[in-house]
């Protein structure tokens, strides 16, 4: 161990953000652990944290370092400005989005490698294997500090992932992924094994084990998830029409926004589902877990979205798991790796409501089924989610990564 804390500054594209709290409950497990974690938000966000002040990238000084700074290092670094602008130009990026990501990336590195230079951590890490991990690459290339990132389901996917993935993972001392099939897909692309490790995110704390409601008539059903297309909501709306459809007595709560808010809305009063399910909005965290305490199952209902984004593991559903909300998902990505089929949760495909009929039929008639599921899900919690124990994973990564300069 060192003598000193470990210095980490840890990049995100925003922090801290709403629908991320699982980014804060890290970063306040580091601070437990007693790691000195120096905060930067490249777009948005910044304020205070945990009594730590979030460096807040401003976007104004991109104006002097396209007038002063590049020109600069096109003396002093000229490989380095070349491999840069070699790769904007020999391979278009996969999305203007992700074109942009990266250029934010390359900017905070531009504008903040002196201050880097003059107090440099012992390790950058990168929250995302995008803006974020190129800001990293970027601070190794100019200063070589030793830098790690982050690498998860948009990273990943979006757009068959991020522009310059590899070349950054290929150099970068490790890549975190949050499951197992993430890290398996980065094999498969030619990233080393032995430099990706899956560490999950976890709680601080485990909420109470509720009792199961009996009789669980009507069902209660909960869905927690930003309003977009990987998250299959149009699917589970007529999953919802089915079960009214064939009498099944049941009230649902859609929890979250996002810019299908409308589209959605529109189409359960289509369906004639708009009195059974109610659209709640984005709620505080601690209000989220009051919804948990109502709720008997948690669906997920995640898909393939056209731009092949799509979930790996959410983190409500190891957060429903650990209330004692049952949970039916869909097999799409890592959520098999908590939602094991008949032992943790049930499965069914989106494309087949009669499927999710009658897995939610079996819950609502089968207690004893529904406590087994319900005891196995809270010991998988308790094994692959606790925050202090991955943590600790955690930093043992760092520090191996920051002593090898």
């Amino acid at each position: 161990m060192p003598s000193r804390p470990l210095k980490v500054a840890f990049l995100f594209t925003t922090f801290p953000k709403t629908s991320e709290t699982f980014l804060q409950r890290d970063v306040a497990a580091l601070l437990d652990h007693g790691v000195d974690v120096r905060l930067y938000s490249l777009f948005g966000g910044g304020g205070e944290f945990r009594g730590r002040p979030v460096r807040r990238f401003n976007l104004w000084k991109l104006v002097p370092l396209f007038l002063f700074t590049i020109p600069w290092n096109c003396v002093r670094r000229p490989r380095i400005v070349r491999d840069l602008f070699e790769g904007v130009i020999m391979r278009a990026p996969p999305a203007w989005l992700n074109f942009w990501e990266n250029m934010l990336g390359a900017g905070f590195a531009g504008c903040f490698y002196r201050e880097f230079r003059r107090d440099p951590p012992d390790l950058v890490h990168g929250a995302w294997a995008g803006a974020p991990a190129t800001a990293g690459w970027l601070l190794w290339r100019i200063l070589g500090l030793p830098f790690s990132c982050g690498a998860h389901a948009y990273d990943l996917y979006e757009h068959g992932g991020d522009w310059w993935l590899l070349e950054k993972l290929r150099l970068a001392r490790f890549v975190q992924t949050s499951t197992d099939t993430g890290r398996q897909f980065l094999i498969e692309r030619g990233i080393a094994p032995g430099k990706i490790v899956t560490i999950r995110r976890g709680l601080a704390e485990f909420p109470s084990f509720k009792k199961l409601r009996s009789p669980r008539r009507p069902l209660r059903l909960l869905c927690i998830a930003r309003l977009v297309e990987k998250k299959g909501l149009d699917r589970q709306l007529r999953i919802y029409a089915a079960l009214r459809g064939a009498g099944f007595a049941f009230e649902a709560r859609i929890v979250g926004s996002g810019p299908l808010a409308g589209e959605l809305r529109t189409l359960a009063a289509e369906l004639g589902v708009d009195r059974q399910v109610s659209f709640l909005g984005q709620l505080p965290h601690e209000k989220i877990w009051l919804e948990l305490a109502w709720a008997d199952v948690l669906l997920h209902t995640g898909v393939v979205a056209p731009s092949g984004d799509r979930d790996g593991l959410p983190n409500v559903i190891p957060e429903a798991m650990a209330a004692g909300v049952l949970v039916v998902s869909s097999p799409v990505s890592a959520t098999t790796e908590a939602v094991q089929p008949e032992r943790t949760g049930l499965v069914a495909d989106v494309d087949v409501p009669l499927a999710w009929k009658v897995a939610l039929e079996r819950l609502a008639g089968d207690d004893a089924l529904a406590e087994t599921l319900r005891r196995n899900a809270r010991a998988w919690v308790e094994e692959n989610y606790d925050a202090r124990q991955n943590t600790a994973r955690l930093i043992e990564w760092f520090e191996r990564a920051a002593r090898h300069r």
